[in-house]
């Protein structure tokens, strides 16, 4: 009689399966079974807040065969991810089935590979209460506050719109960085920039001015910036100092869940959830040719640095031969992590070292590939010798004026010949200045007055937006990208390039939950709320003291707001557009259908004219001449076609650019993104050249 495994996915399924042979049988639950009833809130809050799970309804076939299978099998083996959801799902399963919960009976597998499979089923251990509480906590608290704040905001706004603790601090986020930015007031300043020879080189470097006679400078405007050139005209510039100096320059750690979906946006321009789905194909198994299911990253899920002594030695093997004993450091790398990190698993890294990017490619998809060559190159890179740059700081003297000019050079590449953090400079060799030494006279090439001014701080992107999250302690790992998914699909914010903007429905709202539920909105009181959490895995506090502790103070704060409330509506302005209405002369506004942004008449229902929003892209059609428009696929990917469709079918996913083909004088096409190169897409033109850096 073979024994049962449950595992959460069939991809996971299939490739435990593999590892464990005859003797066992692999099922999959497709993720959760039971939850709360959708129809109601499901929590007896007059008890104690006893939750009232139902079996999910499309589950029905899923849930028979599951118990089918448990009533031949021998012993049934709950295998689903190493989380608290993960944690949780297991506990209803074993409820469902009956099953005797002191039994040993649950494995977690922290990478799905053969050795991670074998220790996982080797130590098999009881369901971990405290973790199942932790989850039912979250999921009430959510399920409460959703509940009852949001048929507060149907009765106030408008019907259709969700609160919840985490979504509604990070639209505050969203919210008060655009107020910051509006309120930003530039300040002019200016700078005095020059460039320069030296007597052994030709080679031109750059300096600015630093100071006027020893005392630090600020040039407030152009008249000051013009006494200062003229104070500098005809004047010698000698190199007064030289210091140079060797810098060390140290790897990025391996990636945790947030650092993963901030360095995948910002290198792939992938969306939280986007990188997501890819973590979870990577580790649930991939059927690499040559090798057959298997799964090429730990779990995903994780704010733990730690890295098993099995993985640090798999990668200085690697690292010694392909790139020789220089590029390992003299102890293996270890890497601290925050102190309210949860343990109980690594940083993710690949599962199997040696399986390089290069050895499975073929057998992942594009979006697969590009993350797997992300989480690879950086763990290996995390385990490498540090880079080495020869620094220089020269210091040019002229009438009493102190100009700067700095630089470096990579001395030892070490781990950057492989990865570079997308936040750091990737271009270090261009700013190595020519020898210089104390004494030189200078040849001036130019000098300029230069105006600037100061920015606002900027908008939020995905990557930024998560990592502020992290910062302040709201939500955990598993929480980033449904976050984001969810601020988005309910229009609260909106993506204007890869930047994140409140919609006026998002300012409302935010308005409305600080005026009336400022502990919702507040991030001290979520990340609090937080940790309170992380007390219930730890067996440390009370589940259902902690719900009491929030809800009895909530149900007061939500009865004040409806007094305060009664009998007003807030209004949501409607964003008014320049494209003005040809029947009736009215600006359009912008509206919002299942289909996504349209442009309405305001003057509805007298005037019922609406539009397709249209954005215009640079060039023409090579075909026609018309104008290329921005257009969206079924899947939401963007794509480029001609604005005389259907008469011309011209559409590609290329970027039309600014420049014209020198040979046939039409658009040329950005293929391949930053690093690509410029095309002709005239038929039989066939012009193209590499993108100037």
């Amino acid at each position: 009689m073979s024994d049962l495994v449950i595992v959460e996915s069939p991809a996971k399924a299939k490739t435990i399966q593999k590892y464990l042979g005859p003797g066992y049988e692999v099922i999959a639950s497709m993720g959760h079974v039971r939850d709360l009833p959708k129809s109601k809130m499901g929590v007896d809050k007059d008890n104690d807040f006893q939750p009232q799970y139902t079996d999910m309804k499309g589950k029905e076939d899923v849930i028979k065969e599951l118990k089918k299978r448990a009533k031949k099998c021998g012993k049934v083996y709950l295998a689903t991810d190493p989380d608290r959801e993960g944690e949780a799902i297991s506990w209803h399963i074993a409820q469902m089935l009956k099953l005797d919960m002191e039994d040993n009976n649950r494995v977690a597998f922290n990478e799905i590979t053969k050795t991670g499979v074998k220790n996982g089923m080797s130590n098999p251990h009881k369901i971990d209460v405290d973790l199942v509480n932790a989850q039912q906590a979250r999921r009430i608290l959510d399920r409460l506050v959703g509940y009852e704040l949001s048929p507060f905001l149907w009765k106030k706004v408008k019907r259709g719109l969700s609160a919840g603790r985490v979504q509604s601090v990070a639209v505050r986020l969203v919210v008060d960085r655009e107020n910051e930015i509006r309120k930003f007031v530039p300040k002019e300043y200016w700078s005095i920039d020059a460039k320069f020879t030296a007597p052994s080189s030709r080679k031109v470097f750059e300096a600015s001015l630093i100071a006027v006679d020893g005392e630090k400078l600020e040039i407030p405007d152009q008249a000051a910036a013009d006494g200062l050139l003229a104070r500098l005209e005809n004047a010698e510039y000698i190199v007064r100092s030289v210091k140079k100096r060797v810098t060390k320059k140290q790897p990025a750690p391996p990636f945790i869940t947030s650092t993963l979906q901030q360095e995948a946006s910002r290198k792939l321009g992938f969306s939280a959830k986007r990188t997501m789905k890819a973590a979870q194909e990577l580790y649930e198994g991939v059927d690499v040719t040559g090798v057959g299911a298997v799964g090429l990253i730990t779990y995903m899920r994780t704010d733990s640095l730690r890295i098993s002594e099995e993985a640090k030695a798999a990668a200085a093997q690697y690292i010694t031969t392909v790139y020789g004993n220089d590029y390992l450091p003299a102890e293996p790398r270890n890497f601290k992590s925050k102190n309210n990190a949860q343990d109980a698993h690594e940083a993710i890294r690949p599962s199997t070292p040696d399986l390089t990017p290069a050895r499975v490619k073929e057998s992942l998809t594009s979006d697969q590939f590009k993350l797997y060559k992300l989480i690879w190159e950086r763990f290996i890179a995390s385990q490498m010798a540090n880079a080495l740059l020869d620094t220089v700081s020269a210091d040019i003297e002229a009438n009493g004026c102190t100009f700067r000019a700095s630089g470096y050079s990579v001395k030892f590449d070490g781990f950057m010949t492989l990865y570079v953090e997308s936040s750091d400079s990737a271009d270090e060799n261009k700013k190595m200045l020519p020898e210089l030494k104390a004494e030189d006279k200078l040849k001036l090439k130019s000098i300029d007055g230069n105006q600037h001014f100061t920015q606002p701080p900027p908008r939020f992107t995905e990557a930024s937006l998560i990592k502020a999250l992290e910062e302040n302690g709201i939500g955990r790992p598993s929480t980033y990208a449904p976050t984001i998914t969810t601020i988005t699909s309910r229009r609260y914010v909106e993506h204007e390039g890869k930047a994140l903007k409140p919609t006026n429905l998002g300012e409302v709202i935010t308005d409305l939950m600080k005026d009336h539920f400022k502990k919702i909105v507040d991030a001290k009181f979520t990340a609090e709320m937080e940790n309170d959490l992380d007390e219930v895995e730890h067996g440390n506090k009370d589940w259902v003291s902690t719900l009491h502790d929030f809800y009895d103070d909530f149900a007061k704060t939500l009865k004040k707001a409806e007094e305060a409330m009664d009998g007003k509506r807030v209004k949501v302005p409607d964003e008014e557009t320049d494209v003005v209405c040809e029947n009736c002369g009215r600006h359009m506004v912008i509206k919002y259908s299942k289909y996504g942004k349209f442009l309405a008449c305001p003057g509805f229902p007298d005037c019922r004219n609406t539009k397709k929003i249209v954005t215009e892209a640079d060039g023409t059609c090579p075909r026609c001449g018309k104008k290329m428009l921005l257009k969206k696929s079924k899947k939401g990917r963007s794509f480029y076609g001609c604005e005389g469709y259907p008469e011309c079918s011209f559409m590609t996913w290329n970027v039309p650019s600014a420049e014209v083909c020198p040979q046939c004088g039409k658009t040329l096409f950005v293929k391949g993104g930053k690093s690509g190169k410029l095309i002709c897409e005239n038929e039989g033109c066939g012009y193209e050249r590499e993108l100037k850096k």
